[in-house]
């Protein structure tokens, strides 16, 4: 029986919080081998980052080529590409080798509303890498940067903004609602021939560091495990929220903490 093998194409983050860091604990935790493509190394902790430096695109290509000839990945999560050279070498990589499933999350403006990445950034993504994505996990942030709107505030909004969005080639949509307001969060899953919502209780937390991050690799990971993408997205938010309900049974830093990636491991050895 071949082992499930997930890789995750994003930055670091030296707190252990987000980024491949998070990826790959979030993977480990979901049951398939990580490997990982590192675009750009960051000094971060809790309370922030300090210092970035990017990865010249060539080598992102060389690590594309050197995981891909030896493994057999099941499925990709692509993060943060903040540069159109690593735009174009991670979707000449993935043309190069097409993976079966590739979950993008296409890391754009931070929670303070702040733009990541340049506007010829964004554009080059969604012309490079939607057309290869099997699913697009935008949040409210950014759907709107990516479909020119005001963030969504109701379900026709972000429906609308998840149709568009879909119009842009991504074979689905996960519009995010965390940054929403009210009891649940409410995400919604578009695809060209079904839509669905989904639930979970909004839970009162400060650390929520890598959320995002995580949830799209809770999906890779469950998709390179065979599971139908309908499946998918339900079961890997499941994981999320319990995750995010742990988090405050963890003491990391003094800042916005991560979530517990192995709340259902580390709660069976106590």
């Amino acid at each position: 029986m071949s082992t499930p093998i997930a890789v995750t194409i994003a930055g670091s983050d030296s707190g252990g919080g987000a980024g491949i860091q998070a990826d790959i604990k979030t993977m480990s935790a979901n049951g398939v081998y990580a490997a990982s493509v590192i675009a750009a190394l960051t000094a971060q902790n809790t309370l922030g980052v300090t210092a970035i430096h990017d990865v010249p695109a060539d080598f992102v290509t060389a690590q594309i080529d050197a995981v891909f000839s030896d493994l057999r990945v099941d499925a990709v999560k692509i993060g943060m590409l903040s540069h159109p050279e690593t735009i174009r070498a991670v979707a000449s990589g993935l043309r190069r080798w097409r993976p079966p499933f590739v979950v993008l999350d296409p890391v754009m403006v931070a929670a303070s509303g702040a733009k990541l990445i340049a506007d010829e950034a964004v554009a080059l993504l969604v012309a490079e890498l939607f057309p290869l994505a099997t699913l697009v996990t935008p949040n409210l942030l950014e759907a709107a940067r990516l479909t020119g709107l005001p963030p969504a505030v109701d379900e026709d909004a972000m429906r609308v903004q998840a149709r568009a969005i879909l119009a842009m080639g991504a074979g689905a949509v996960l519009i995010k609602g965390g940054h929403g307001e009210g009891e649940k969060s409410r995400d919604l899953l578009v695809e060209a021939d079904r839509e669905e919502w989904l639930d979970a209780a909004r839970i009162d937390t400060r650390n929520t560091h890598g959320t995002g991050c995580s949830l799209s690799s809770a999906i890779a990971a469950k998709l390179a495990l065979g599971l139908p993408l309908a499946d998918v997205v339900g079961k890997a938010k499941i994981w999320l929220t319990g995750a995010i309900a742990a988090a405050d049974t963890l003491d990391i830093g003094a800042g916005h903490g991560p979530v517990h990636h192995f709340h259902e491991w580390w709660s069976r050895q106590s």
